[in-house]
């Protein structure tokens, strides 16, 4: 029981920061494009960790947009669990 209240815990983390710092290019819905980024709900934290941390992709995956818009944004690094668990 503990383990779920902690990843409650973590996944309401994430959405503040998923709503301060993704939700304006994404959408304030990760299930849905936004303006410029297209839906994250789901993304794994390979994924979260090689876009924010240097604006790659992990080995094999195809991205749904074709675009460098997103910079690396390693201010992020510690928070990356935190929206892993969110976008779950």
């Amino acid at each position: 029981l503990a383990g779920c209240a902690e990843e409650s815990v973590q996944a309401a983390r994430g959405r503040l920061v998923y709503l301060t710092k993704c939700a304006e290019c994404h959408n304030p819905d990760p299930s849905k494009d936004g303006p410029l980024g297209p839906a994250v709900k789901g993304s794994s934290k390979e994924l979260l960790e090689a876009r924010l941390l240097s604006g790659t992709y992990p080995p094999g995956y195809t991205p749904k947009r074709n675009t460098a818009a997103m910079q690396p944004q390693p201010a992020l690094a510690p928070t990356i669990s935190d929206l892993a668990a969110y976008l779950k």
